[in-house]
Order: structure tokens, then C-alpha cells, then sequence
């Protein structure tokens, strides 16, 4: 394959054989990768440290569905991991691990009285949500009640989801801290976020809106999207893999990183220019962004990343 260098782009085109220079780029990331396990590791030992007393319960849950195909399964955690996979059902089958953890043993009963888990099904549609002493769901903050009113929680509660999903079914899921999310072999349509925590999506189908903020993402489709997708992370590596048959104009933006694909007829196209408007005292400020734009096959989806700190790679299924 003939190798293209775009540098006003920041673009490259790879070649198929491994470059001294991506040869570096793995090693690079095999060594993130044992360092962000090695800081996870040390995580969980500052927390038994901080936190000695715990209690641990398991949750299981089990929702039929009418029509898998229309369903959503909305998740909104607070800490903790979350794992989705599709399987041949018509269920969806929840297992959660609750564990609390405080400074003492009467902190700690405070927690278990207190803390809950927020189970809801209306339709085919099923929500999970950490209920007490937070309520996790989406919120008009503007009408929450003054911070200054509110207890201060002495504890912390973490939860850990493992979730099967029938194959078609639509997923909204989301954790800040101290948690990766998981997707596998779902093929209806993803919304996932993230903030202090990586995000991986295999075997995926359908339109997807996946941002992280701390993290690497990525996603392997085994159809391409059949809609407008996006792609975000804020500090970490984003990797995105697509069918050969993949038709889309993609769109890149990143402060520090460089943008890398080995699709052989990507075409780049002339910068698009996207103006913003604020209002500043009597006035108006104009801001004009600027995003690097490819174009592989006949351009007929619309696929959006970016990054403030990382690379973006767009790689074609070998």
C-alpha cells in the first residue's frame, strides 16, 4: 500500500507494514496500559486503607421484553464498572455487585440503611440508577436544593453492573469514576460516556455516541453505522474500526494528537469552518473552528472524532 503524509492535516495514511515508528507507538501503549493497571491496583489499596470497613451485596434482576428491537436499557451509575453484552434472548438479566465502604462500623450501617439502587421498567424500556443517596439520573440542577442544605455522606458506594441484552436491543449507559464500560455484540444503537474510566465497544452495528474524558475509547463495528456517529475523548487514544465497504466523510479534531488511517482511497477534503456566536455584555463574539475532513468511499455518512490529547486512529477490518 503507498503511504500519503498530510502534515498540514496532520494526517497519515499507514502502510500495512509495521513502521519503526508505529513498533514504538505499541510499545508505548502496552506500557500505558501496565501503568494505568498498576495506578488501578494502587486505587484499590489507598480506598482499603482509607475506607477498612465494607459490606458487599449482589443484586440480580431479570426484565422480559415484547420487541427487543425497540427496547432501551439506560444505565446511570456513579462509580463502578459497567458490562453489556448481547446474547440470543429475549431478557434482559442484571447482575449488580453493590459494595459500600466507610471509615467505621457505624458509618458503615449508616450506608447499608441508606443506599439504594433504583429498579424501573415502563414498556420495553428499563432504567438502573443509583436511587440513595444520590439520585444519578439526569437532572434540571438549577432546581436542586441549596448545596449548603444538604448532609455531607461520609461513605462511598460503589456498583458494579454485568448486564445481557437481546442482540437488538438499544443501550444509554453511563459511570464517572473509578469504572471502564464494555459493550459487546449489541447491534441496536449505543450512547455511552465516561469520565474517569476507558470505554470499549466490539462487535457493534448500529449508530453510536460513545465520550469518555479520562480514557482510551474503542470500537470495532462488524457493520458499519448505518447513521451520524461521534467519538470523543478528552485524554486518551481513540481507535475505530471499520468494514472495507465503509462510505462516510469523517471528521477530526484534536489539540495534541495526529490522525492515522489505512483506508487506501480516503480523500482529504477542504477543512470545514463552524461558527459560534456569544454573547459578551452588549456585544457578540464570533469564534470560527476549523476541522480536518476525509472522505472515504462516496462520503455518505457523517462520522465525528475528536480529542484534546491523543491520537485518533481509523483502521480497516483486516
Amino acid at each position: 500500500m503507498k503511504q500519503f503524509v498530510f502534515p498540514l492535516a496532520a494526517v497519515l495514511l499507514l502502510s500495512c507494514a509495521q513502521s519503526p515508528a508505529s513498533a514504538q507507538e505499541s510499545q508505548k501503549e502496552k506500557d500505558r496500559a501496565e501503568h494505568n493497571r498498576q495506578k488501578k491496583e494502587e486505587q484499590k489499596e489507598r480506598m482499603k486503607d482509607k475506607y477498612p470497613a465494607s459490606f458487599k451485596e449482589h443484586i440480580s434482576k431479570q426484565y422480559s421484553l415484547q420487541q427487543a428491537g425497540s427496547s432501551m436499557v439506560t444505565i446511570y451509575n456513579l462509580e463502578g464498572s459497567i458490562k453489556v453484552e448481547g446474547y440470543a434472548g429475549d431478557k434482559v438479566l442484571i447482575e449488580a455487585d453493590k459494595t459500600i465502604f466507610a471509615k467505621d462500623n457505624e458509618t458503615l450501617e449508616q450506608g447499608k440503611k441508606e443506599v439504594k439502587v433504583g429498579f424501573e421498567q415502563i414498556g420495553d424500556s428499563i432504567v438502573v440508577y443509583l436511587q440513595e443517596p444520590w439520585d444519578t439520573r439526569p437532572h434540571d440542577w438549577s432546581d436542586r436544593d441549596n448545596w449548603d442544605d444538604r448532609r455531607r455522606i461520609e461513605y462511598r458506594c460503589a456498583l458494579e453492573f454485568t448486564v445481557k441484552v437481546p442482540f437488538n436491543a438499544n443501550i444509554r449507559v453511563s459511570t464517572v469514576n473509578n469504572g471502564d464500560i464494555d459493550v459487546k455484540d449489541v447491534a441496536g444503537n449505543l450512547r455511552v460516556n465516561n469520565v474517569n474510566g476507558s470505554i470499549a465497544i466490539m462487535n457493534a452495528k448500529g449508530t453510536t455516541h460513545a465520550k469518555t474524558v479520562n480514557g482510551d475509547l474503542t470500537v470495532n463495528y462488524t457493520t458499519n453505522p448505518p447513521q451520524a456517529s461521534s467519538f470523543y475523548t478528552l485524554n486518551g487514544k481513540l481507535t475505530a474500526t471499520f468494514q472495507p465497504n465503509l462510505s462516510a466523510d469523517l471528521q477530526f479534531k484534536s489539540m495534541n494528537g495526529a490522525f492515522y488511517t489505512d483506508f487506501p482511497d480516503a480523500e482529504l477534503l477542504p477543512a470545514s469552518t463552524t461558527k459560534n456566536v456569544e454573547k459578551k455584555g452588549d456585544g457578540l463574539i464570533y469564534k470560527l473552528n476549523k476541522d480536518t475532513q476525509l472522505r472515504i468511499g462516496s462520503g455518505t455518512n457523517k462520522l465525528k472524532f475528536e480529542t484534546l490529547n491523543g491520537n485518533i486512529y481509523i483502521k480497516k477490518q483486516s
